[in-house]
């Protein structure tokens, strides 16, 4: 089973995207923050991390960035709702 990060600070947004990714048998954890998604992407292994681009603590363009430096492997996908 695929290990999705879902980082999204809309609460109701991210709850529609996490139902449909379970629907379809994707394990996903949600972060509803960049600093919370941070700590989550790098403490733990996830197949592919879906991030907002405006979030609070850190926006998303950094958010990738800091990920990059610490695990260079995982697909990272920007979304803009």
């Amino acid at each position: 089973m695929l290990q999705i990060l879902l980082i999204e600070d809309e609460q109701r947004i991210a709850e529609l995207i996490k139902r449909g990714l379970e629907e379809q048998g994707y394990a996903v954890t949600v972060a509803f923050d960049g600093l919370t998604g941070k700590k989550l992407a790098i403490g733990n292994q996830y197949d592919i991390i879906i991030t907002d681009i405006i979030l609070p603590s850190i926006n998303g363009i950094d958010l990738c960035k800091q990920i990059r430096n610490v695990k260079p492997d995982v697909p990272i996908n920007v979304v803009c709702f």
